[in-house]
């Protein structure tokens, strides 16, 4: 194993990516655009060199290196260099508490075609322009643990990429096949046409409970759920084939978006 890069300034250019992690302004503007993302936690870093993505680099405070011995050797592996240093360091450089001492910067993946996606899936989800990353996060955990076949997220919509939804999720946003559809939402003529009913999870006069719709649900469904607070833009829902709400009691008009998404994908789980 090469030594590791031993760290006494936090200034070190070589440490740019991980400079400002908690300006969610500023990192949602430069991390896609220079093709990287940041794994935050050993779980998480492993999931994204599990599913193939190649890292820049790791950042590990050095009273985790022995019992990451391994995960600094996977790191090497990939050509990527290990810096470390004492802990007040590393949180010196990224600006907060770093979950086990150790953070990677990766290579951005390619995204695929939405065609691609949809191919051979009877259960997805579409976000529309959900932009809180613990929420987006949490969505893509549920559909990895209930069994979705894949999310789409239309261009407003938070990136699943940036180090809290990716955190949130536990990495399995490598695992979910996923893509952004634009435009949206003129993408519906899409999904129609690779066979998928649209259902808008809204509150909505017209809309069908969701016990309903799961008695007789399509082959195919494109499940959509929509912003916090506002939910779907109208036009969205003018749009769907079906408009689909969950009964809800106490008074309570609605779920998160993120709990809402759990229970609908469970009742049309196949």
């Amino acid at each position: 194993m090469t030594d590791l890069i031993r760290l006494d300034d936090p200034n070190d250019e070589r440490l740019s990516d991980y400079v400002s992690l908690t300006d969610v302004v500023l990192r949602t503007r430069l991390e896609p655009a220079g093709g990287l993302y940041m794994a935050e936690s050993e779980k998480v870093i492993r999931r994204a060199l599990r599913a193939g993505h190649r890292p820049r680099s790791m950042l590990l405070a050095e009273r985790w290196r022995d019992s990451l011995d391994d995960l600094v050797q996977a790191v090497q592996a990939a050509g990527a260099p290990v810096f470390t240093g004492p802990i007040e360091l590393v949180e010196a450089i990224t600006g907060f508490n770093v979950h086990r001492g150790a953070i990677a910067s990766m290579h951005r993946p390619q995204l695929p075609t939405v065609e691609s996606v949809l191919e051979g899936a009877r259960r997805i989800v579409v976000l529309e322009t959900i932009t809180d990353h613990t929420n987006v996060g949490a969505i893509f955990r549920s559909v990895a643990g209930i069994g979705a076949d894949a999310v789409l997220v239309t261009p407003r919509c938070a990136d699943p990429l940036y180090r809290r939804s990716v955190r949130v999720s536990m990495g399995t946003v490598f695992q979910v096949p996923w893509t952004r559809i634009d435009p949206w939402p003129g993408g519906m003529d899409e999904l129609r046409k690779a066979g998928f009913t649209i259902a808008a999870l809204a509150l909505s006069p017209d809309a069908v409970g969701l016990d309903d719709f799961v008695k007789d649900a399509p082959e195919r469904v494109a499940l959509v759920l929509g912003a916090e607070g506002d939910g779907l833009s109208p036009v969205t829902i003018e749009n769907a084939d079906e408009t689909v709400i969950i009964p809800m009691a106490g008074g309570v008009d609605s779920l998160n978006v993120a709990a809402a998404a759990a229970v609908a994908m469970w009742a049309l789980r196949v």
